[in-house]
């Protein structure tokens, strides 16, 4: 479809093509709209670019799993008040804003040299955790990350090679490390510090 042909429709109707058809286009259209504000609105309260593009990717993917909940007759409102409570939350709740800091941190500490304290069964052991974790994650987690990671492709790239938009693309990086450091820590690969 071409974007710029529907342009021109209203809020409201972009929001009633999408509860019809459920197609996620006619939400990134209203997003596109909207995303430098939402991302001054989270800069307002993060005071961290990166933070606040994060955040903005998983206010839409709120978006796109809630806007059926709820009767919008302001969508323009409605994203306003939404993002600011997704902000509020974040600041509530601060570890909820770097899921994957300890995921991260473990990665920058092997990168470091830090893998030199472990001695070559401890790396093994390390090493199989991690490849037992990326199992763990859904396909699309898994292969973004691997790409990403392993493969040290550039989102754009991913998004290029694979099924997934760029915005997609960027969700499942997320979560993926996310699950990844949950899963790690469960298995007690590495402690949070």
């Amino acid at each position: 479809m071409n974007q710029r042909l529907h342009n021109d429709m209203s809020d409201q109707e972009l929001l009633q093509r999408y509860k019809t058809d459920g197609d996620s286009y006619w939400v990134g259209i209203l997003f596109d709209r909207y995303a430098l504000q939402l991302l001054g609105v989270c800069m307002k309260y993060l005071k961290n670019e990166e933070d606040a593009r994060d955040a903005v990717q998983q206010i839409f993917l709120k978006v796109l799993s809630d806007i059926h909940k709820h009767e919008v007759q302001y969508f323009h409102a409605w994203i306003y008040q939404v993002t600011k409570n997704y902000c509020l939350m974040q600041l509530r709740h601060p570890e909820r804003r770097h899921p994957a800091a300890i995921t991260e941190q473990h990665a920058e500490q092997l990168d470091s040299g830090a893998e030199q304290a472990l001695n070559p069964v401890e790396k093994e052991a390390a090493l199989e955790h991690m490849e037992a974790a990326l199992q763990q994650l859904n396909e699309p987690q898994r292969v973004c990350v691997t790409k990403f990671y392993l493969g040290k492709q550039s989102y754009q790239e991913i998004a290029d090679t694979t099924p997934y938009t760029l915005l997609q693309v960027k969700s499942h990086i997320q979560n993926g490390k996310r699950n990844l450091r949950l899963f790690m820590e469960k298995q007690g690969a590495f402690k949070s510090r």
